[in-house]
């Protein structure tokens, strides 16, 4: 439970996962939306309602699965990847919404450190 510091925990099906922000999620991330600063704008401006739900599957995926890829990393006992089907399939669009707190929540820790440092140096307000 040494990630609790920088992660948000999520229940799917009846499984709670740990949503993590690792560098490898962060290079995913940034492949797909440019950038981690784009991804608050692409998740909150998506038009397409189906865009948006696809979009917050494939992030609760990414970031569920760190948290299953780091303990596969330290353990002999393998857990099987989540997969956005069966995200899809054990969440309702209802449960969604309520995720896409806990998906800024974990952005938010993974990157607290940095934007604490680089507010020091911009002095722009944080929103």
């Amino acid at each position: 439970m040494q990630d609790n510091d920088r992660s948000a925990i999520i229940k799917i099906g009846d499984k709670e996962y740990q949503l993590i922000l690792t560098t490898k999620a962060t290079k995913e991330i940034a492949k797909r939306y440019g950038g981690l600063e784009n991804l608050g704008t692409k998740l909150m401006k998506t038009e397409n309602f189906e865009m948006a739900l696809d979009e917050v599957v494939w992030l609760i995926t990414l970031l569920a699965n760190q948290s299953i890829l780091i303990h596969n990393l330290k353990n002999q006992d393998k857990r099987e990847l989540l997969t956005e089907e069966t995200v899809e399939l054990l969440t309702s669009p209802l449960e969604l919404a309520a995720y896409k707190d806990a998906i800024m929540e974990a952005m938010f820790k993974g990157t607290k450190r940095n934007v604490e440092s680089e507010d020091d140096l911009k002095n722009t307000p944080a929103e």
